[in-house]
């Protein structure tokens, strides 16, 4: 058996510094390959005094997902860029940008430069040095506010190479519900990932990703969604914070592996 390990890589992000990407495999057999999970905000993901409301806790969550039976998944998280973190996750080809004074001065959507980072260099990487199960069914994306955002475009983007899309406290507010209905009439096709959106709604900022998320719930099957491949959790006391994305990633794990 390999023994589980969490990997460090640094990844040439495009017109910036190498991007550190970790990726965390559980203990498999030697020919072993296992799915994995694509996640933004990686910084987030595995060190619990990252924040200061704690970590994801990701490895506790593919661990106990082992501990019940299953045989676990790669996680591998990318990085944000700082203070470049809302413009490299947010796309720019949906449409106009709302509530601009809730984003800093160099605000400038790059939304597709981190997608095609995700796709050109960080998944060819972990697939080409990793155990990696390779095919749609087994290759997920998932993140939170912008980077549930930015996972929800990726997944509607390369609906071809992604199962599985975890949205949670989605930031869809970003954009009219005009712009999304344009965009997604032109993007969802008859087979799409399966689509898990979560939302709180305990303070103010999670309150209005609720009401977009509600606004997305309706609109989706309307161009075209499948119903049957959505799902989704609302918490109402629960606020925008890792805690409360650590608290739903389990399940969505439980999904991916087990679905």
């Amino acid at each position: 058996m390999t023994k589980a390990k969490l990997h460090t890589v640094f990844l040439p992000f495009p017109d910036k510094d190498d991007r550190m990407v970790q990726i965390y495999v559980p203990e498999h057999s030697e020919n072993e390959k296992l799915p994995v999970i694509y996640m933004t905000d990686g910084q987030n993901l595995f060190d619990e005094k990252s924040t200061p409301y704690g970590s994801w806790g990701v490895i506790d969550a593919v661990e106990n997902e082992r501990k019940n039976g299953s045989k676990g998944a790669i996680i591998a998280g990318i990085d944000n860029g700082n203070v470049y973190r809302d413009s490299e996750l947010t796309p720019k080809c949906i449409g106009e940008i709302q509530y601009r004074y809730m984003l800093n001065d160099i605000f400038t959507p790059q939304g597709e430069i981190f997608d095609d980072f995700l796709m050109n260099t960080v998944i060819p990487y972990v697939e080409h040095n990793f155990p990696v199960k390779t095919g749609r069914k087994y290759t997920s994306v998932c993140g939170s506010s912008s980077g549930g955002l930015q996972a929800f475009f990726s997944g509607v983007e390369h609906s071809d190479k992604f199962g599985f899309i975890g949205a949670f406290s989605p930031a869809f507010l970003i954009y009219t519900e005009n712009d999304w209905r344009k965009y997604l009439l032109q993007k969802i096709k008859s087979d799409m990932p399966y689509l898990y959106i979560y939302t709180g709604s305990g303070d103010e900022l999670e309150q209005m990703i609720f009401e977009s998320t509600e606004m997305m719930y309706d609109l989706l099957p309307e161009t075209g969604y499948p119903y049957d491949m959505m799902n989704e959790i609302v918490m109402l006391d629960n606020k925008h914070n890792e805690n409360a994305w650590r608290e739903i990633f389990p399940d969505f794990l439980h999904i991916v592996l087990n679905k």
